[in-house]
């Protein structure tokens, strides 16, 4: 059976700083694009994922997942890391959390129903805790 293909961390480092591909760095490394990513993260040089469970903290069933509401929770916590999505994107995130907020809504989840719109308890709104820290961070920009 023949050796396993290695990465060399410094030549990853600097075809990764060149701007090369995953498919481009697998085709190199003569490795699978799981394995280049598996190196990347390694070697530290893979992009910190975003974490959306303040923002969505329920655990979607797959059907729910693309939802507008989920949508929106995903956008405005990108927003509120510091990675706003798309304009557009984050105009709709930022009006449809608005809307509820002004409308004293709130939204709910069950893995029967999905999201539904729920009047939102004194001082204690989901959707406007997640609109409040994305605000805040696309002011400190």
């Amino acid at each position: 059976m023949g050796r396993r293909p290695t990465v060399d961390r410094s030549e990853l480092a600097r075809l990764v700083a060149e701007g090369m591909s995953v498919q481009e760095l697998a085709a190199h490394f003569g490795v699978s694009e799981s394995g280049v990513l598996q190196a990347k993260r390694a070697a530290g040089l893979a992009k910190p994922m975003l974490d959306h469970s303040r923002a969505v903290p329920w655990k979607l069933e797959r059907k729910h997942a693309q939802s507008g509401p989920a949508t929106n929770l995903r956008n405005l916590s990108a927003a509120a890391q510091g990675k706003p999505p798309a304009a557009e994107r984050l105009n709709t995130a930022l009006r449809w959390a608005q809307r509820l907020v002004d409308a004293g809504l709130d939204v709910g989840y069950d893995s029967v129903n999905g999201f539904r719109e729920v009047a939102a308890a004194p001082g204690d709104s989901h959707v406007a805790t997640v609109l409040e820290a994305a605000r805040k961070a696309l002011e400190g920009r």
